[in-house]
């Protein structure tokens, strides 16, 4: 029977090799493997390379070092584990730049086009969570037209206007790529009719997930935005989102520049707006602590919650149903509400009254009943 042939680590250790592996102390082989750096400059030290150039064997290194790793961060070839450390933070935060300086553009259109009405009772009109081309059609119908009807004093756009999926974590059907049609989309179905609707209102639009996602993206500048933009003949933020053109204040206070999901919801919840002292409106339902009556969106389901404030007393925080279509085929969609609110407001006296808009097949708004009809399909509008 053939005997197999010992090597390396395998061969037994000879009296000349086990004598050697004793002698040898820590610092003796550290100076070992700097000698071998320095006589090899141009070349990566790696374990096989430092066992066949080196006068010591792997036995007499690794009881003091571990792995050839260690030994190498040991003699200075490589950086420390703090260094490291050190590097790679100072790495995160230098690749957040971009976003710190989109930080200042989005937060400069909070404000901008701000609008004052000084009687005692004022109207507000909310919705939330259309998602562009997904927004069910006859959702859109009823709310536009409710808007001209009531004349808010203040409409706000709750978060996620936008979708974009092709920009999120949901596997989109790259035949179906179109993001460009879904931010026309936006444009002239939806904040050109509202504005048109309702001339002198004052529309506050808050930023959402969604819509963070897409400026990260877009500061990011990947290749499938870089194609978007060009479409669009270099839009800037305020133009992709159309607050010049409609006159939209943009609520956005959420750092871009958070580093994990957990951190990027956080900056997200930052995102929320007070009208009249006693208003307040935030994308998620977290919102409901802070003291006041409010809406919140994101969860597309119509929820009602009795709260209490010390300086306002008892008030109801509400949860929005959402305008997106109830058939989408990557959530459990069927569980989902459809709706938006108005909300009437006791400027002097700090009361608000929530006035919630079901939608189903039919939907009942001042006394007007609307009826879902075959020019509310989607199936190839807007396509």
């Amino acid at each position: 029977m053939a005997t197999r042939k010992l090597r390396g680590n395998d061969a037994p250790q000879s009296e000349d090799t086990e004598r050697q592996r004793l002698e040898y102390d820590e610092e003796a082989c550290i100076h070992e493997l700097q000698r071998i750096a320095r006589a090899y400059p141009d070349r990566v030290i790696t374990r096989n390379y430092f066992r066949v150039n080196s006068s010591i064997s792997e036995s007499t290194w690794n009881r003091f070092f571990g792995t050839f790793t260690e030994f190498k961060r040991q003699a200075g070839i490589t950086p420390s584990r703090q260094v490291h450390a050190l590097e790679k933070a100072i790495a995160k935060h230098a690749a957040a730049d971009h976003y710190r300086e989109m930080n200042k553009i989005r937060q400069d259109w909070g404000k901008r086009y701000r609008r004052h009405n000084a009687t005692r009772f004022q109207t507000i009109l909310s919705c939330s969570d259309l998602h562009d081309e997904s927004v069910d059609r006859f959702y859109l119908r009823v709310l536009l037209d409710t808007a001209k009807r009531a004349q808010p004093d203040k409409i706000v756009l709750n978060g996620d206007v936008f979708d974009l999926p092709e920009f999120g974590k949901y596997t989109v059907d790259p035949r179906t790529w179109n993001p460009v049609r879904r931010i026309r989309f936006v444009h002239e179905r939806i904040l050109r009719p509202l504005r048109n609707a309702c001339p002198d209102a004052e529309i506050n639009f808050i930023e959402g997930n969604h819509e963070l996602r897409l400026l990260r993206h877009l500061g990011d500048s990947t290749p499938a935005l870089r194609a978007v933009l060009s479409d669009l003949h270099g839009m800037t933020i305020p133009g992709l989102l159309g607050l010049e053109e409609f006159e939209l204040n943009y609520v956005a206070k959420a750092d871009m520049a958070a580093f994990r999901q957990t951190d990027i919801k956080k900056e997200v919840g930052r995102n929320f707006l007070v009208l009249y002292g006693c208003f307040l409106a935030h994308h998620y339902p977290e919102g409901r602590f802070k003291g006041m009556p409010g809406i919140s969106g994101h969860h597309h389901k119509w929820q009602v919650w009795s709260m209490h404030s010390e300086q306002l007393g008892p008030y109801q925080w509400m949860q929005l149903g959402a305008g997106h279509v109830r058939d989408a085929e990557y959530c459990d969609a069927e569980k989902w509400n459809m709706g938006f609110a108005l909300h009437h407001v006791d400027v002097e006296k700090q009361l608000v009254n929530h006035e919630y808009i079901s939608i189903t097949d039919h939907a009942m708004v001042g006394g007007k009943l609307y009826t879902r009809e075959a020019r509310d399909a989607i199936n190839g509008e807007g396509k």
